[in-house]
């Protein structure tokens, strides 16, 4: 089992930035690909961004440019660096973790930008 904790969320004005942060505990070995996704009510979970062992990354065209996905060096633990935030990215987030064919997900984290 994996369990991916979010934490960083908030509230902020638009143009403002946060830092999102992921840490996986329990059986973290062999973590393949880690990412950002989030969602708002009535619409689908978006994959926002995701990052392999090697680094190589992958971005939603609605964030390119303004969010960065990055890992630590154990690999595991993912950071989003969200800047020049638009009322649009408001929702919760989701870190998810995939090991073994299995994608784990921890419990959200809110983020909420006012215009």
């Amino acid at each position: 089992q994996v369990q991916p904790a979010e934490s960083g969320g908030g509230l902020v004005q638009a143009g403002g930035s946060l830092r999102l942060s992921c840490v996986a505990s329990g059986i973290v070995v062999r973590i393949s690909v880690m990412a950002w996704y989030r969602h708002t009510p009535g619409t689908q979970r978006e994959l926002v961004a995701s990052i392999t062992p090697s680094g190589t990354t992958n971005y939603a065209d609605s964030v390119k440019g303004r969010f960065t996905i990055s890992r630590d060096y154990a690999k595991t633990t993912i950071y989003l660096q969200m800047n020049s935030l638009k009322p649009e990215d408001t929702a919760v987030y989701y870190c998810a973790a995939s090991r073994s064919g299995r994608d784990y997900w921890g419990q959200g984290t809110q983020v909420t930008v006012s215009s």
